[in-house]
């Protein structure tokens, strides 16, 4: 098909072009206009374009297009629930602690009075006043917010053990009315709660609210909850009114909800791709939307320009699976100093590998790649894997993995601040390999 286009600097020469082999990038200052018989002319600020590859056929073969954009068959609609902990690891020790939750609370490695190599774990709304985030260095966060007796800061190590035990009780909770649950991480889920309130939204919201006041009455957390027809719209949702929030967005309403609204907060869009956006002018969902598939994807991409359209659209995905949320599962440990003993450190390495294989069988889960991460003085981080034939859970077969990557790889002249243990390429088969005879081939 060839289109006639009339660039507005130069509207006195007219010249066709196919489509595909129109210019890749555009200069920010030019619009540009594409004109066929049986096609409505899209108007925005800098182009005027086609809105979607898809629309643009449907409007050529006298198809009606979708009334808006968000709508889709209600016999196809999920109702999916995401519940998002507030501030969970620092609600956890003010609980436990029966600390002031006004007073900044920084949770993490020994600051060491401003000189901890550490990093923030995580850290609670009075804290995030000072500017401070998680995995900033824990010396900037002292910096920032001094502890006792300089500044307000309490500074403290953390529990593993009470955050588990919380995030259990939790998830006990949640899994009862959802026919899929899915355990994102340690302080968020996803449900599809579809079945459970047949398809009514009204309902869907009285169950968030129900579930809200049940892990407050029984563990003493608080949690903010987002509804939606798929897994991206009901995780920005849950984060709309935290905390202690509820929000629904209906299907008819996702165009309305992404008007406006920063296309930093969309889950998948990092400040590259924001940034990118906004050296052309676009920092909004819905000014990026309004361009279409072609437009954006010479800009940005083909593939980022389609997956954006399809999240306005709300054809993302709505599975829920325990898989879903989980690439991989780690452990690592970061040491106070660097160590030379290589030895002990394998020890280290083994506990951590251990540690995540027990993690592993609690979730059913399997995998084929062991993967050893080693960072050595001066923050130099490598990382070795092997992959197994089978998915498997065996801790054994693993922990003969993690010695030998570590054994071949380790530099021995050199000191180590960090180890770790990951497993990877995950599976959840209906039936497990226990055993595997690992060839010995080097």
């Amino acid at each position: 098909m060839r289109l006639p286009i009339f660039p507005t600097r130069h509207l006195k020469k007219l010249f066709s072009q196919p489509l595909e082999d129109l210019p890749r990038e555009f200069q920010p200052f030019e619009k540009l206009v594409y004109l066929t018989p049986h096609l409505e002319i899209h108007v925005c600020e800098e182009y005027i374009n086609f809105k979607h590859r898809g629309q643009h056929c449907s409007s050529m073969s006298g198809e009606d297009e979708p009334s808006s954009i968000g709508s889709t068959d209600s016999s196809k609609e999920r109702i999916l629930v995401h519940c998002d902990l507030d501030a969970f690891f620092a609600a956890v020790e003010i609980l436990h602690h029966d600390l002031d939750p006004e007073k900044p609370l920084i949770i993490g490695s020994d600051p060491q009075g401003g000189r901890g190599r550490g990093i923030v774990s995580t850290c609670n709304y009075a804290a995030r006043a000072f500017g401070i985030r998680s995995a900033m260095p824990v010396s900037e966060a002292w910096r920032r917010c001094p502890g006792h007796p300089f500044g307000p800061g309490h500074y403290i190590r953390g529990s593993r053990g009470l955050y588990s035990r919380a995030s259990r009780q939790v998830m006990k909770i949640l899994q009862e009315p959802a026919e899929h649950f899915e355990k994102a991480s340690i302080d968020e889920a996803y449900l599809d709660v579809t079945e459970h309130v047949q398809g009514d939204w009204d309902a869907a919201f009285a169950l968030c609210r129900t579930l809200q006041d049940l892990i407050e009455e029984k563990v003493g957390l608080t949690a903010s909850f987002g509804i939606a027809p798929t897994r991206i719209l009901a995780k920005m949702s849950s984060e709309v009114n935290k905390p202690k929030g509820i929000f629904r967005i209906l299907p008819d309403e996702i165009a309305d909800f992404f008007e406006g609204r920063s296309l930093r907060e969309v889950p998948g869009i990092g400040p590259k791709r924001a940034t990118q956006l906004a050296e052309w002018g676009f920092v909004t969902v819905d000014e990026a939307y309004v361009l279409g598939e072609l437009a954006l994807g010479r800009m940005a991409g083909e593939r980022f320009a389609a997956w954006l359209m399809r999240v306005v659209d709300g054809n993302t995905s709505s599975e829920v699976s325990q898989l879903r949320s989980r690439k991989s599962i780690g452990k690592e440990q970061t040491f106070s100093t660097d160590q030379t003993d290589h030895e002990a450190v394998l020890e280290v390495l083994r506990s951590l590998t251990e540690r995540v294989l027990k993690r592993s069988k609690e979730m059913g889960i399997s995998g084929r790649l062991a993967e050893v991460k080693i960072r050595y003085t001066g923050f130099e981080t490598h990382t070795h894997g092997r992959s197994i034939p089978v998915a498997m859970d065996e801790p054994d077969v693993f922990l003969r993995l993690a010695d030998y990557l570590f054994a071949t790889n380790v530099q021995h002249n050199r000191g180590l601040r960090l180890v770790g243990f990951r497993l990877g390429q995950l599976d959840m088969p209906p039936t497990r390999q226990s055993m595997l005879l690992l060839s010995e081939e080097e």
